[in-house]
């Protein structure tokens, strides 16, 4: 049920985004048990004018190569849970493709079952 989005600055490796998509996928399902094949991102890549960041927001220190990750999931998740998700992401992107933890940015947005409709017009979680 989540819908990620990741934003990143423009890489040289063209397979990069979706490698990020695919570990943000496996930490998905294993911190908070998003189930196989309900895999929904955007991936999407700017140019240096339209990747706009603080550089030192909450004293930490970022980088270009920050990697924006908006995921929207239906309510539920415990607050243990969502700390598990935010360091199991961060930790596989770094483990796995040298992304600074300091650069790994997660909002979560939390909507309701009735808020979705996979196709055909119809809310399928709408009890």
């Amino acid at each position: 049920m989540p819908l990620v989005r990741i934003d990143i600055k423009k890489h040289q490796d063209p397979t990069h985004a979706k490698r990020i998509g695919q570990l943000i996928y496996a930490a998905m399902h294993s911190a908070i048990g998003v189930p196989e094949n309900d895999n929904f991102q955007i991936l999407a890549e700017h140019d240096e004018q339209h990747f706009v960041f603080d550089s030192q927001y909450l004293g930490i220190p970022r980088t270009d190569q920050l990697v924006v990750i908006q995921i929207t999931l239906s309510e539920g998740r415990t607050v243990e849970q969502k700390k598990l998700l935010y360091k199991t992401i961060a930790e596989s992107l770094n483990a796995e493709l040298a992304v600074r933890l300091e650069d790994v940015f997660i909002n979560l947005v939390e909507v309701k079952k009735e808020n979705w409709s996979f196709g055909n017009g119809i809310a399928q979680y709408a009890l």
